[in-house]
């Protein structure tokens, strides 16, 4: 079912870890095997392959309990676990009842340079990008000659290089859109030099430029491995990468959104018929709408992130663990009611995109630290389709689809909205009211041109992409994450919200790595 993630388990051993701070980023994998050992072989070349991979989906080598990263504890340093408290904590969209070490900060948007979640997801995309780079040093055409590898294990190298470059890419996207201006290195870098900063404009450049070239080095979309990246997975982080243009360089692409995002949207994709049906324990069947994801498996990706910390960490309260394909729940996250009211009613009767369970629950947040105030959320559940539960109770089958075809949808209408050229205005409206029509079973949610608004467009993102990791993003984009314009219940740790300054739509490089590394300026007011 997830190839690549039983692959990774099942050769890791011909992978060592790497130390998790900046000034060992372009440093080769060590430990009893060299790499000219790791790499002899093309079985060696597929076991360095998963692990960049399986750093999307593990903690470490061993499982629970492990970890790549030094300084945080292994069970939270997932990455999507940690890239989701930075998107989703700090918006409307999340709040969390635990007083762990800086979880409050994000909701409270106080954080520091020495937050330990921010400090965790920084070395964590910076592990993947290390991993990638020695990847694409060690496959380049001299080393894999020299190793007396020819022939189709020689073209297999090659493609293996050039997802290895687009994991690389989505990383250093992660870096730009969160911290801004990171430390920066590549294959052509020398290995032990401390990394140079990079200005926000220049990565987004970089990355723009690493995607375009590799996308005709790529797999033909729909046909690589599940869980794998192909021209389509290129062509959907350009479109959001557009989107956002203006963000990151000043400068708008909405134009080249709209080419970028039919593209996908052109490429063969279709909704799943069944919105409640994308975020289950057998959500692997959803190839039709899911462009790439990143895999987890209940018995063979066992750590405590992912959709195991939105599966457990969502269930608390009056409700009954076995219904969500949990042992018991962790009685933690929960949504403002900011979002369950973009909805015409809370059961998910009308629009069934709304998954909040409601019972024993107020709607209202008189304490973020009490599980009861604030909806609760049952869009993750490891039960699968015909209701049976995923393979434990501990650990979630549910994967995370990094695109998916509505998020194309979405990004089309935005763009033609802003002044895109190459859209039109009804195909805008045909694809919102596509959306509109699988959540509503029916056209009885149809909106007409005259509704379709930026403003509307960012309630139908929330509505369609609440806890998927967006929103902080979108937040931004639309000028309301710190600013009075849009308030939500305990935004900048007032009850009924206040404004934050401007500067926090960054967050800050680590003081750790700023310790280490000379070369690194912090970002403003930190």
């Amino acid at each position: 079912m997830k190839h690549i993630i039983a692959y990774f388990l099942g050769a890791i051993f011909f992978v060592s870890l790497l130390a998790g701070c900046t000034k060992d980023l372009d440093r080769i994998p060590t430990n009893d095997k060299t790499a000219d050992e790791v790499y002899s072989t093309p079985d060696g070349y597929k076991a360095a392959f998963a692990k960049v991979y399986g750093a999307f989906a593990m903690t470490g080598n061993n499982g629970e309990g492990s970890g790549d990263i030094q300084g945080i504890d292994a069970g939270t340093s997932d990455f999507f676990r940690l890239y989701w408290n930075a998107q989703e904590l700090s918006t409307d969209e999340a709040v969390v009842a635990w007083s762990d070490a800086g979880i409050q900060d994000f909701h409270n948007m106080n954080w520091t340079s020495t937050n330990p979640f921010l400090t965790g997801l920084y070395y964590r995309s910076l592990y993947q990008i290390t991993l990638a780079n020695d990847f694409i040093r060690q496959s380049a055409d001299d080393k894999v000659s020299a190793r007396g590898i020819k022939g189709g294990d020689a073209d297999a190298i090659k493609a293996y290089a050039a997802e290895a470059r687009f994991i690389r890419a989505y990383q250093y996207w992660v870096l730009m859109d969160l911290f801004g201006n990171p430390p920066f290195v590549t294959e052509e870098d020398k290995v032990g030099d401390i990394p140079e900063q990079i200005s926000r404009a220049d990565l987004f450049t970089y990355v723009e430029s690493e995607l375009k070239d590799i996308e005709g080095k790529l797999p033909a979309p729909k046909s690589n491995e599940y869980g794998r990246a192909d021209k389509a997975a290129a062509w959907a982080l350009l479109a959001r990468m557009y989107l956002n243009a203006k963000v990151y360089t000043g400068q708008d692409h909405y134009t080249d959104a709209i080419t970028y995002a039919k593209k996908v949207i052109d490429a063969g994709y279709s909704l799943e018929s069944n919105y409640r049906w994308l975020m289950l324990a057998d959500n692997n069947l959803n190839t039709n709408e899911f462009i790439l994801t990143i895999n987890y498996d209940g018995l063979k990706t066992k750590n405590y992130g992912g959709t195991t910390y939105l599966n457990h960490a969502s269930v608390g309260g009056s409700m009954s663990a076995s219904n969500y394909g949990v042992g018991g729940g962790w009685a933690g996250l929960r949504i403002t009611k900011n979002v369950p009211n973009l909805f015409p009613d809370y059961s998910g009767d009308a629009d069934t995109r709304a998954q909040f369970y409601t019972s024993g629950q107020n709607i209202d947040i008189d304490n973020q630290s009490v599980f009861t105030d604030g909806f609760a959320v049952y869009k993750f559940r490891n039960v699968k389709r015909d209701g049976t539960a995923g393979q434990s109770l501990d650990f979630a089958d549910v994967d995370i689809p990094v695109f998916r075809l509505a998020e194309m949808y979405l990004i089309y209408a935005e763009a033609v909205l802003r002044g895109g050229s190459g859209g039109d205005n009804a195909t805008a409206l045909g694809y919102i009211n596509a959306l509109r029509q699988r959540a509503y079973g029916n056209n009885s949610g149809n909106i007409n041109q005259g509704d379709l608004t930026l403003d509307f467009i960012l309630d139908e993102r929330a509505r369609e992409l609440y806890w998927e990791g967006f929103r902080r993003t979108d937040l931004v984009r639309y000028g309301k994450f710190t600013s009075g314009s849009y308030l939500w219940p305990w935004k900048g740790g007032v009850k009924s919200g206040t404004a934050v300054p401007d500067y926090r739509n960054l967050y800050p490089l680590p003081l750790k790595d700023l310790s280490v590394n000379p070369h690194l300026d912090q970002n403003p007011n930190y």
